[in-house]
């Protein structure tokens, strides 16, 4: 007797998913300073998008259920740091979780900036769970167009 195989259209998604994500961690590798918070692992890491444009970089984090005042952002040696902790929410006593995807606890982001970042003009600002970082660029990293003789 022939066995069927159950068609799943997302079967292959989510390794897709995991490989793209090791990726951009990859390409974005953590920063971890020997001495102080950042020198311990990070609970979890939340997903971050960085865009471009002709005149700045966009970086947009997400950090659901945080606020403003649970967030670090700082610029040292030409790297972006953002840190934080999300705390856990308790339950009551005559709750017992059954399942659980979220997570809490500390997390840290590295990222060496291009040369091209204005650093003194960088801009943060919180809103709706997502942190959204302007990255400014140099006048001279700004494309030209050049004129055709």
């Amino acid at each position: 007797m022939k066995q069927l195989t159950r068609y799943r259209p997302s079967r292959g998604l989510r390794s897709l998913q995991d490989e793209v994500d090791r990726v951009f961690e990859s390409f974005f590798a953590p920063f971890r300073e020997e001495d102080g918070d950042e020198g311990l692992p990070a609970a979890w890491t939340p997903r971050m998008d960085v865009t471009e444009t002709d005149g700045a970089y966009r970086l947009q984090m997400d950090l659901p259920g945080m606020s403003k005042d649970d967030i670090t952002v700082r610029m040292e040696d030409n790297r972006l740091m953002v840190s934080g902790e999300r705390h856990d929410e308790t339950t009551t006593e005559d709750e017992n979780y059954v399942h659980t995807e979220r997570s809490f606890g500390s997390f840290y982001r590295s990222m060496r900036l291009p040369k091209s970042v204005q650093e003194e003009d960088i801009d943060a600002s919180f809103r709706n769970g997502v942190l959204s970082i302007e990255l400014p660029k140099t006048e001279e990293s700004a494309p030209k167009k050049i004129e055709v003789k």
